[in-house]
């Protein structure tokens, strides 16, 4: 096996040092990725809750938010941007109350009977920016919902009717899509009210950016830490028999875990106020060291792991080409070390061929670690060998460096199969360009980032002639006749991608993680986007 399973080398570096980083090593399951099984008791269950509580609760839920509408309404009237009066008003606190009460009203008729709460929430003037993790659904609307605290989210999301009323109420920090400048001027926002002495709301941010399967913490964006306040750490924990809350990028759909869940009987959700966290003045000057260190705080209360993967990795573990990456995937932790040796896959991207190039003249394709560093232009580092021990399958000190290129390949083109897999036949071909069965099996083995793969069957039926001998015409004539050959002659027996076969629309950032890092004031050609709209 070239790309072999991570080992303790592979963990992710950490702030808090390398033994934090070794003890919390990444997960062996791609986060981005939920799979719901239910039993046929638990099929009966939800067919009887449909036709009897389901469509109760939901015109329940409905009937509650209509109510807590013109509550909402008259208190939000006026400019969002004035300065919350000090002391608020009576009516205005009796509305709060009224509002909190409505809100938790709907949650208990949703069948979310107890909602446990730990610790103590900190004062405004203590810690004005809550953070808030794991993020895996759009029920953590429910702490928003008890604390009232504020949230950044895209401006469209007033517009909503009814919804957006409500939202309007917490003084949200809006994001603008249409302005160029608008997360510069996010940040800014959100400095002036951590900075305001507790005047303003608290603001509750989710840092990870999108919704994981709650496996691990995954990389925080810096925005809640750019203002250098202290904040005060929440985590999460769903402890139900049947997690139908989860929502990620590849599982049930919204509309699916709305059902799911309110055919439920029960629902739990523990919500954790951890210890303020006060930031050094190291971690003031460096927002992202102030993330890593909350993160580690957070993943240590939640008994998790923590990994360096991002929001963007999304993009890889669901492209939509015909080799769609299995769960258990090594490319998303080669895209992280890749990603950590400070090489940006748009860049490497124009570099493919050359490396190809060079990968095909090697004999065999062997490189050592020093040949390696020289083939990438880096020098020799830990981060280096980790990425070098992926492909060392015997630890021999040798790799194949057409298998760096083939991963590279995917990471750089996720979703162009067909060219990733021509510019393989290019390297391991023969000199009329083709390849026997092994090297088909060790090219789609590196494009997965799998251990083990069966292409003795596939190569059979694209080898029609029997020659024992295929080249990518073959192959692409192939494909092309059947498009979806992967999953028949690859891993037929994976239900991963029988759960994931449609293809997540592509929406604006969920309303309650809007990214808003500084590094990237533009919001780009082509955002990658959560699904919650």
């Amino acid at each position: 096996m070239r790309l072999r399973g991570r080992d303790s080398r592979a963990a992710p570096a950490s702030s808090a040092g390398t033994s934090d980083a070794r003890r919390l090593a990444p997960p062996g399951r791609n986060p981005f990725v939920h799979e719901l099984r239910l039993s046929a008791l638990q099929k009966a269950q939800v067919t009887i809750m449909t036709l009897t509580l389901f469509p109760i609760r939901l015109l329940f839920a409905a009937c509650m938010m209509l109510l807590a509408w013109p509550l909402a309404l008259v208190a939000s009237l006026g400019s969002a941007e004035r300065e919350p009066e000090q002391p608020l008003a009576s009516w205005r606190k009796v509305v709060d109350v009224l509002l909190r009460a409505i809100m938790r009203t709907m949650w208990f008729a949703g069948g979310f009977h107890r909602v446990a709460v730990k610790g103590q929430q900190a004062l405004p003037s203590e810690a004005a920016i809550l953070t808030l993790a794991p993020h895996s659904s759009y029920f953590d609307a429910i702490p928003v919902t008890m604390t009232m605290s504020s949230i950044v989210m895209k401006a469209e999301s007033r517009d909503i009717p009814i919804w957006g009323t409500l939202i309007k109420y917490i003084r949200p920090v809006f994001v603008s899509r249409s302005d160029q400048d608008s997360r510069r001027k996010t940040v800014e926002e959100i400095k002036r009210r951590a900075q305001s002495g507790g005047k303003w709301p608290q603001i509750m941010i989710f840092p990870e950016g999108t919704c994981t399967n709650r496996t691990c913490l995954i990389t925080f964006k810096p925005g809640a830490f750019i203002p250098g306040v202290p904040v005060q750490p929440v985590v999460l924990r769903y402890p139900n028999r049947l997690d139908t809350i989860t929502w990620t990028w590849q599982g049930p759909g919204a509309l699916k875990i709305l059902w799911l869940t309110l055919c439920q009987f029960h629902n739990q959700v523990e919500i954790e106020f951890l210890p303020v966290y006060s930031p050094s003045e190291e971690e003031r000057k460096d927002p992202a060291l102030y993330a890593s260190n909350v993160r580690r705080v957070m993943a240590e209360a939640l008994g998790v792991s923590i990994t360096d993967y991002t929001f963007e990795d999304c993009q890889l573990a669901l492209a939509e080409g015909q080799l769609r990456l299995p769960e258990d995937t090594c490319l998303l932790e080669f895209a992280r070390l890749v990603r950590g040796l400070g090489l940006k896959p748009e860049k490497l991207d124009r570099a493919l061929d050359r490396h190809a190039e060079r990968a095909g003249a090697k004999p065999g394709g062997r490189v050592t670690l020093p040949e390696f560093a020289a083939q990438l232009g880096v020098p020799v580092s830990e981060a280096l060998e980790d990425l070098f021990s992926l492909f060392d399958e015997g630890g021999g000190g040798e790799i194949d460096l057409r298998e760096y290129v083939v991963a590279l390949s995917v990471v750089c083109r996720p979703s162009q199969t067909l060219d990733t897999v021509r510019l393989a036949f290019q390297m391991y071909g023969s000199q009329d360009g083709s390849i026997d069965q092994g090297a088909l099996s060790c090219i789609l083995r590196t494009a997965l980032g799998v251990a083990e793969l069966s292409v003795a069957e596939l190569f059979r039926a694209i080898d029609q002639e029997e020659t024992g001998k295929i080249t990518f015409a073959d192959f692409e004539r192939f494909a092309e006749t059947y498009p979806d050959f992967a999953e028949e002659y690859l891993y037929p027996d994976q239900t991963r991608f029988q759960s994931g076969t449609q293809t997540p629309p592509a929406l604006t950032a969920n309303g309650f993680c809007t990214d808003f890092s500084p590094e990237n004031s533009g919001i780009g050609p082509d955002p990658l986007c959560k699904k919650l709209d």
